[in-house]
């Protein structure tokens, strides 16, 4: 699934890229890859300049932007009656998750984005003025403020594990309508996704994407295996130099959860975990099933309508097996 960058954002960030040389936010990008790649919780800042920030928005808005969105679809076509007017980004950043969320809502009314860099906040509100950008710190806030939709993305990993549960907790009392937690799409990042569920299920909300049950994740009993999913990200020129990178696009892998505080109905009989197999006349897929079960399932050209389905099908969609409930 690939969402372009909305035109005010890719605008934004050609214009906070005059802010800084290149040859230091090349520098600053390398650092902070080299930081989020290790994956141990940070005791300070990531972001410690101005450069920083610059760099981290040159080069992360766009894939967080595209992780964040594609999510919110999947909300979207699974609860379809949920339209949030309020939105609380914890740990924002430079509001990646906040422009994620209007494209996704467009009646959403407030904007609020929290984080402990300074210049992150001034970056993003420069980016999007209409939003509420504020000073905080997981360790010593106090509760959140409610909203219809609380986001949390790519904050869990910068934590500690006490922190990391606290955080949990004030934002699950926060939600007012939906939770939703994106991490990286690695085997620590799922742990972490799966924590942020159990967390969810005790809290009493209903698992709305990607599960389409709310059992246990079976993916658990497969060692090497694990639930996350691809976005696809068009990068700039400016994109490419910082990075090094010589394909005008790279694929953001995310694992996520996202839990309502009222029931969703009619769930997917199940959701796609990898890119489905295309051979004349079938289509295979792995799909996580509404039973609790992994298992593929096998189209073929017999079926009629469901193979047509089928052929245009793509890793993360929700599986319907009935034709009367194909989009």
């Amino acid at each position: 699934m690939s969402f372009e960058l909305p035109s005010g954002l890719r605008a934004g960030l050609v214009a906070e890229s005059g802010r800084a040389s290149e040859d230091r936010m090349s520098s600053s990008v390398e650092r902070l890859i080299e930081a989020y790649r290790s994956g141990k919780p940070a005791t300070a800042p990531i972001l410690v300049t101005g450069t920083d920030v610059a760099a981290y928005a040159a080069y992360r808005m766009p894939a967080t932007f595209a992780a964040v969105r594609t999510a919110l679809e999947q909300v979207v076509r699974a609860y379809p009656t949920f339209e949030p007017r309020t939105q609380l980004d914890v740990g924002g950043g430079t509001g990646a998750a906040a422009w994620a969320a209007t494209d996704a809502f467009p009646d959403l009314a407030e904007v609020t984005v929290l984080d402990q860099v300074k210049e992150a906040l001034a970056v993003g509100r420069r980016l999007l003025p209409q939003a509420a950008w504020q000073q905080w710190q997981a360790e010593t806030a106090g509760e959140l403020p409610a909203a219809d939709l609380v986001t949390i993305s790519y904050v869990l990993g910068e934590l500690g594990e006490k922190a990391r549960a606290e955080l949990l907790g004030r934002a699950l009392r926060a939600a007012s309508g939906l939770l939703l937690v994106i991490e990286p799409g690695t085997p620590a990042g799922y742990a972490r996704i799966l924590d942020a569920r159990q967390a969810m299920l005790d809290h009493g909300l209903t698992i709305v994407a990607p599960c389409p049950h709310q059992g246990a994740c079976p993916l658990t009993a497969t060692p090497g295996d694990w639930c996350h999913f691809s976005a696809r990200v068009n990068r700039s020129a400016l994109h490419r130099r910082l990075k090094n990178a010589q394909l005008g696009h790279e694929d953001e892998k995310f694992s996520f959860v996202a839990g309502a505080a009222a029931p969703v109905l009619e769930p997917p009989d199940g959701r796609v975990l990898r890119h489905p197999q295309f051979r004349k006349g079938m289509v295979t897929m792995q799909l996580c099933n509404a039973d609790g079960t992994v298992r593929p399932q096998v189209v073929s050209k017999k079926a009629g309508d469901l193979y047509r389905v089928a052929r245009d099908v793509e890793w993360g969609d929700a599986w319907f097996s009935a034709p009367s409930q194909l989009p």
